[in-house]
């Protein structure tokens, strides 16, 4: 949030200075300068838990600055960068008034994209824009992103808060955030690598993540009226509490599997669904065949489809039907992969293969048979 500080005036004949107050000021326009400062103060806690060794300096500078001094033990260090918010979603937890999570979804929308091309992911800054700063609220939504980057493993070097009277109203906000990565430039992942008989492995999604929220407030919400607080008996909680499962954070999860064994591309399944994001990573001439016989869609996915009567084919474009992240790797990586997931808690499983294209399945990647204990609409 930035500000002209308004300063007494003096009058040639050196009569005292006129009050600022006799004008307008910044504070009747809607902006906090106050305020602001204190989110500030209240954010501090929760940006040292997200930190590296290589980060110089600390909040409150113009720019935050990260030592790079260590690349110079990389051959050629390629720079990733990122950028995302999470959509609707913030609807959810203005409503429900819980704003400590929605962080870790901005976190997990970003470094999820970086890691797909192998990168390590270094450092964010985010961006919270409010209709008017209420600092306990700042203070919880950094604490939520600060929460992610040290569950990815990246520091949180610096943000801005914007106060937009008149653009938002009171209780409202957004967010977005920018990440950048690095990766040895061999070690670069992605289609070049992708080979026919490759083996295709899905990571277990925590819930919606952070896509498709505008389908799934339509259905529930609007067209059902359903509320929040609505306790939801196959979710084993209230639809709120459903619909603000944070994202799940990949990254790390993801870099243990490059260093592990061989990976040959990942993919990072946000909007547009499993096919279409996994299509982005598959080259010219090669087809991903993903079986949904091979696993059974979260309930939240069912209830979606059934209370609105959304077509299968409709929801796979629009959510992730349970799976966050997908590893293409060489068949005799699988185990490794599956394996190291399993330790680190990831549910996994194979979900298809890269065979050769052919007229019959001419895009890059298809689903297959239907899902087991699931019938949309």
């Amino acid at each position: 949030m930035t500000s002209s500080h308004p300063s007494p005036t003096t009058t040639p004949n050196g009569d005292a200075p006129r009050r600022p107050s006799d004008g307008a000021t910044y504070a009747a326009a809607g902006v906090d300068i106050e305020a602001g400062d204190r989110a500030v103060e209240l954010m501090k806690q929760w940006v040292k838990k997200a930190n590296r060794p290589e980060v110089v300096g600390g909040l409150g500078g113009f720019a935050g600055l990260f030592d790079v001094s260590a690349f110079k033990d990389y051959e050629r260090p390629l720079l990733a960068s990122a950028t995302d918010g999470v959509g609707t979603k913030v609807a959810i937890a203005a409503a429900m008034d819980k704003h400590d999570t929605i962080g870790h979804d901005l976190v997990g929308m970003v470094v999820d994209d970086i890691v797909v091309c192998g990168a390590e992911p270094l450092f964010m800054t985010d961006y919270i824009c409010v209709g008017k700063v209420v600092p306990e609220r700042v203070a919880s939504i950094v604490k939520g992103i600060a929460e992610g980057c040290a569950l990815a493993g990246c520091a949180l070097v610096g943000g801005e808060t914007a106060e937009h009277p008149g653009l938002l109203g009171p209780d409202e906000y957004d967010v977005a955030g920018a990440g950048t990565g690095v990766v040895e430039a061999d070690a670069l992942l992605g289609s070049e690598r992708v080979r026919a008989g490759d083996v295709v492995i899905a990571m277990a999604a925590s819930g919606l993540h952070s896509n498709g929220y505008s389908l799934v407030r339509h259905v529930l919400l609007n067209q059902a009226g359903w509320k929040l607080d609505r306790k939801v008996e196959e979710f084993g909680r209230t639809l709120g509490e459903e619909l603000l499962e944070p994202t799940r954070i990949y990254s790390l999860d993801c870099l243990a599997l490059t260093r592990a064994t061989e990976v040959h591309a990942f993919s990072h399944v946000t909007g547009g669904g499993l096919a279409a994001n996994l299509a982005r990573v598959i080259p010219d001439g090669l087809h991903a065949r993903l079986d949904r016989g091979t696993w059974t869609p979260l309930p939240v996915f069912r209830t979606v489809a059934e209370v609105g009567k959304v077509a299968t084919l409709e929801l796979e474009k629009t959510l992730n039907m349970g799976v966050g992240m997908v590893a293409v790797v060489p068949p005799h990586s699988v185990d490794v992969v599956l394996s190291i997931l399993e330790d680190r808690g990831v549910e996994a499983w194979l979900l298809g293969d890269i065979v050769e294209r052919t007229d019959e399945h001419a895009e890059g990647a298809a689903l297959y048979n239907a899902y087991e204990g699931f019938t949309a609409g």
